[in-house]
């Protein structure tokens, strides 16, 4: 609505008018291609930003999550690993002793056929010295008889008596007499 006043100018309904819808149309689109500009300029770049930084987090924290059950993983099979070494260490010790009582017994048994032996031989020993002992009283007793055989011969008997008077001495006198 137009109203015609007195003086030929004319009043606009809120003052408007072609030139300032013009104006404000120019404005709005100015300011959308201002805002898309800027958009495509600061906006687009600062939201890119954003974004690579949200992914980086949730990068970070996805990895942070599965080192983390890595590690509990790790941690129960250490735990694990503590329980089964004391287990280990127990068998360890175990054996050991076993091995330290067999060579225990091996060096003992060693210890007594080694006294075995050395009984065996001082018996071979003391019966060789027996033996040789044995002889030699026999000897020495040949040796009285052959002097008193010479005694006897030198009061004249004879042999046959001489013969006789030795082997009734040495049968006399016999193994036995040497045993004792």
């Amino acid at each position: 609505m137009i109203l015609l006043t007195e003086g030929a100018s004319l009043n606009y309904l809120f003052d408007l008018n072609w030139q300032l819808i013009a104006d404000a149309s120019l404005m709005i689109v100015a300011v959308f291609v201002l805002f898309l500009v800027m958009s495509a300029l600061l906006f687009n770049p600062a939201r890119n930003l954003l974004n690579s930084r949200r992914d980086k987090i949730r990068g970070e924290l996805e990895t942070a999550a599965a080192e983390l059950e890595e590690a509990k993983a790790l941690k129960e099979e250490y735990e694990t690993k503590l329980k089964d070494i004391d287990k280990e260490a127990e068998s360890i010790l175990s054996e050991a002793r076993k091995k330290a009582l067999k060579n225990e017994n091996m060096i003992v048994a060693q210890a007594k056929e080694e006294a075995a032996r050395i009984l065996d031989r001082a018996k071979v020993e003391a019966d060789l010295e027996k033996q040789k002992l044995s002889d030699d009283v026999k000897k020495e007793i040949i040796a009285v008889a052959s002097v008193m055989a010479g005694k006897i011969v030198a009061a004249s008997i004879d042999t046959t008596v001489q013969d006789k008077l030795i082997d009734d001495t040495l049968k006399e006198m016999g193994d036995k007499t040497w045993l004792k």
